[in-house]
């Protein structure tokens, strides 16, 4: 089933012209004296519709989306908790939004990254931090080119990254693009790294380092930890932390004192701004001392009271982008972190843990719980395997949801669980949400067994019905 939905340029065009575009400044004669002929429009179809008809139109258009203001969004992995509003004020300030990074009045905007990269190194156990990528994936692929960059100097020769099964997906893809070629590691029974395994795998003597998240994508804090970095260091490699999943344990434990050398923080996902849809982001990097000089340029360093902005080190691993990186997303950051200070961020990390834990165990009569024979806590989030009865599959959980004007959770992701959900309903939703959520999975549960037709063709209230994932995926409609 599909609705259809009117887009603005089929909403009829007035005899009498309604829109509000301006005329050109520019003579028509000049226009193709200034621009090349290929790129001049004899005509632009732009609709004539009033200005109500307009915003009305993308009101309607923006209550068809799902949205945190709506209600939960519990993607497991993606931290998509609630952004305050407070946030957006201080980053659209005529200081931060007026001025361009070749002034020379940036005096501001320098201290307040130097000072957002110190609260880093004091949440996460490190000794600098450079504020440029502008996503996580980026800031993966800095904090290996790093790792290369550190042994190359050395002149030795190590080619190899190990990843465990339970890492993200970009973990393997930023180590190919820099380089490496990759080592999986397989979980064990409880969802952590064989410590036998990785000291083999570490004894080739061609291994740069590790790379890794904690807890993991199972939502598990691998207990081995300290264990796991020291054999690492041990045969002379690098521990490289994924901050994808630092929001359950900021305040509580960092990966510093873990045993990392080098982390990437996803501050759109920790930090609180606004995310999905591709961006904007920020995916700072922290590393030890002994890494510091492989930093990207430009580096950010106070010098008597004053910023100073070194552009070249013959050590590092050069530019990633243009200036510091996505400064709005530093901006509220750096006001979520003041906001909050130390003992609100342990409280938010808690409710993280708190909350999962509390739909996990509601849940936990009619899903499957993989890796769970210990009965441990998860951290901030789990996977359900939600091969359910009558082969109703994660998908059609998942779209079941839609129904229920709820957004799902991540599906089929980790690898390792064939019919994977992962559920991350983070610190910023209150429990009557989540019994909302608890209740909603309980029904499709109960709908599975009954008359599952009805969720294997879902969702059925939605704009768009069931796609195609495979045409959706091949072809896709990307405008008219």
């Amino acid at each position: 089933m599909t609705n259809n939905i009117e887009l603005i340029f089929e909403k009829g065009f007035s005899e009498f012209p309604c829109n509000f575009v301006p005329s050109m400044d520019i003579p028509e004669t000049q226009i193709d004296q200034i621009l090349p002929k290929e790129f001049i429009r004899e005509k632009i179809n732009i609709p004539d519709t009033p200005e109500f008809v307009i915003v009305r139109h993308f009101m309607n258009l923006s209550e068809k989306n799902h949205s945190l203001d709506r209600s939960i969004y519990p993607l497991g992995s993606c931290t998509m908790k609630y952004n305050p509003r407070i946030n957006e004020v201080l980053c659209r300030l005529p200081g931060f939004t007026q001025i361009h990074p070749l002034q020379d009045e940036n005096e501001g905007s320098l201290e307040l990254i130097h000072e957002l990269g110190m609260q880093l190194c004091e949440i996460c156990g490190m000794d600098a931090f450079t504020l440029i990528p502008s996503a996580g994936a980026q800031g993966e692929l800095a904090g290996i080119l790093i790792m290369k960059k550190y042994f190359e100097n050395q002149g030795i020769k190590k080619d190899k990254i190990i990843v465990p099964d339970s890492a993200h997906g970009t973990n393997p893809a930023s180590s190919a693009m820099a380089g490496f070629s990759i080592i999986e590691l397989k979980s064990d029974e409880n969802g952590e790294i064989p410590l036998d395994q990785l000291e083999f795998a570490m004894q080739e003597g061609d291994v740069a380092g590790l790379m890794l998240t904690n807890p993991n994508t199972l939502g598990i804090f691998d207990r081995n930890i300290t264990k796991i970095t020291e054999i690492v260091h041990k045969y002379g490699g690098l521990c490289y932390y994924d901050g994808a999943n630092l929001n359950p344990i900021m305040g509580m434990t960092r990966p510093g004192d873990m045993g990392f050398d080098i982390i990437h923080v996803n501050l759109h996902k920790t930090f609180s701004t606004p995310h999905g849809g591709g961006g904007p982001g920020a995916g700072p990097v922290g590393v030890k001392k002994h890494l510091i000089s492989h930093l990207p340029c430009p580096q950010i360093i106070k010098e008597e009271e004053q910023f100073v902005c070194i552009d070249e080190h013959e050590n590092s691993i050069g530019r990633i982008r243009s200036f510091w990186g996505n400064f709005g997303v530093l901006v509220r950051a750096y006001s979520y972190i003041k906001a909050l200070g130390a003992d609100g961020l342990k409280r938010a990390a808690n409710m993280s843990v708190l909350n999962a834990n509390y739909i996990r165990s509601q849940l936990q009569p009619e899903y499957d719980i993989p890796y769970n024979s210990q009965g441990r806590f998860n951290m901030h989030e789990f996977v359900v395997d939600a091969h359910l009865p009558n082969d109703v599959t994660a998908e059609d959980v998942a779209k079941s949801l839609l129904d229920r004007n709820l957004y799902a959770p991540t599906i089929y992701f980790p690898l390792i669980i064939h019919q994977a959900m992962m559920i991350e309903p983070t610190e910023t939703e209150s429990k009557r949400e989540l019994d909302r959520f608890i209740q909603a999975m309980k029904d499709i549960y109960q709908q599975a067994r009954e008359d599952p037709s009805i969720i294997k063709t879902a969702p059925h209230k939605t704009p768009v019905g069931r796609l195609d994932n495979t045409l959706a995926a091949r072809k896709p409609i990307l405008r008219e």
